[in-house]
């Protein structure tokens, strides 16, 4: 466990790296790790067939796959919320021949360009079943990997120096345990889903349809389904949702589900109003945080689902700093913030920057909790321009080389400050603008974003 009152940084030996995922996080972890020019093996394990996480798009969602197929959230019609000039790993911009709000395929063939000159690294079909840690002869953390190729169906280990956990969270679901909903889909087992096997509004035709949910999701979903649904549809909802948004999905807003009636197959909620009849209730209520392959890391790393514990800024393991966590935070964008953590664990790896005692690290994940409770992975507006720039001002002061963390101009931080508002208009006109100034967002220097509908 090493010493509690200073940091293992010193300590670090690190040869050999194991990236679990080849999404978004681990693609930009590999590039920072190459760049760095110290590390002798970099390994990347992919269970789909492809890079590009959960933006590998899945069109047949089952839920009972079994690789290589894993299904994502993406569903058939589906625009990036982020502007192109501000989502893209900031070394690799989006085509200007694109939409402003680029669409899901535009980023996967975005992200399969991006992978080019580190795709040696992949093992695709690759899946990583346990993690376990252990310590050398020296009495230093490393870990094993045993991972299952879905192709040939052969486990194989090796021993890593440090790990990158990059496999996203958008695997296990949330739904709410509301009054009678397990007996309910018990009765009706295709009335209840979740907007990860969401596609297309097809199946939704004529159907009496309730959306729960007014995250980003929940609204893209709900003004899909409404305009083949019967009418109204019902959006189930815990916060009223800004009225521009609301018009938008042609829903009707109604407050959450207080019970299900299984007898005559209705909600009732929490204002009292029952509705019968209803033929398709989609939760767009979220992801847990699953680590399914670090069972054997004690104390856990998630009970509940809600957060992903013993870590500092979100991303080192406190104990164990070898191991780090990428692409937590939500509500960010991210891209550039991913490769931020990766400018500083690649350095930090690499001896080139210091972490600070772990007495220090652990006082702050206390306070973190303390202040954000439940919410605590998900970041306040405009934490991620902070953050991005803060990393850059650190890590050029320190003059730690290697590869150049992302650094946002002031007009990316004015984009996003309306890049929600944009994205309502994008959609109310028709999917058309490849900019923001088509959407009538012109960028004036020192400008101060005014209140206004939001698509959250």
């Amino acid at each position: 466990m090493g010493s509690k009152t200073t940091s293992k940084q010193s300590e670090f030996d690190i040869h050999k790296i194991a990236i679990i995922g080849a999404g978004p996080c681990g693609l930009a972890a590999a590039k920072y790790l190459v760049a760095q020019n110290v590390f002798e093996k970099i390994d990347i394990f992919e269970q789909q067939s492809e890079v590009g996480g959960v933006w590998k798009y899945s069109a047949k969602p089952s839920e009972n796959h079994r690789g290589p197929v894993f299904p994502s959230p993406m569903y058939e019609i589906l625009h990036t919320n982020i502007p192109r000039g501000l989502m893209p790993f900031t070394d690799f911009p989006f085509s200007d021949d694109l939409l402003i709000f680029p669409s899901r395929d535009n980023v996967q063939d975005y992200l399969v360009q991006y992978s080019q000159d580190i795709r040696h690294l992949i093992s695709f079909s690759t899946e990583v079943k346990d993690v376990r840690l252990r310590q050398n002869t020296e009495g230093k953390d490393q870990w094993d990997v045993d991972v299952l190729s879905l192709q040939t169906g052969k486990l194989t280990g090796a021993i890593y120096d440090a790990v990158v956990v990059a496999s996203g969270h958008y695997s296990i679901i949330y739904i709410p345990d509301i009054k009678g909903i397990s007996e309910f889909n018990s009765k009706y087992p295709e009335t209840i889903s979740h907007s990860k096997y969401y596609r297309t509004p097809e199946p939704f035709r004529n159907k009496k349809v309730i959306v729960v949910g007014n995250a980003a999701s929940g609204l893209d979903i709900a003004s899909q389904i409404s305009q083949i649904s019967q009418q109204p549809l019902l959006l189930s909802v815990r916060t009223p949702t800004p009225e521009a948004n609301l018009e938008w999905t042609g829903a009707e807003e109604v407050p959450e589900i207080d019970g299900f009636l299984v007898a005559e197959k209705a909600v009732r909620f929490k204002d009292g109003r029952v509705e019968r009849d209803i033929d398709a209730v989609v939760f767009a209520t979220g992801y847990l945080y699953s680590f399914p392959f670090l069972t054997s890391l004690q104390p856990p790393l998630v009970t509940d689902g809600r957060r992903v514990r013993g870590l500092y800024k979100h991303l080192f393991h406190i104990d164990h700093p070898t191991l780090v966590f990428p692409g937590l935070p939500i509500k960010v964008v991210p891209f550039p913030v991913s490769q931020s953590q990766a400018a500083i664990f690649s350095r930090v790896w690499a001896n080139l920057l210091p972490l600070p005692p772990v007495d220090e690290m652990k006082r702050w994940e206390e306070e973190e909790v303390e202040r954000k409770g439940s919410k605590y992975h998900v970041w306040p507006v405009g934490a991620d321009s902070e953050y991005i720039n803060s990393v850059y001002e650190w890590i050029t002061k320190s003059g730690a080389p290697g590869k150049e963390p992302p650094r946002w101009s002031e007009k990316l931080c004015w984009q996003r400050t309306i890049h929600m508002k944009a994205k309502l208009r994008f959609e109310l006109e028709g999917r058309k603008a490849k900019s923001l100034e088509e959407l009538g967002f012109e960028y004036e220097p020192e400008q101060e974003d005014d209140s206004g509908p939001l698509l959250l």
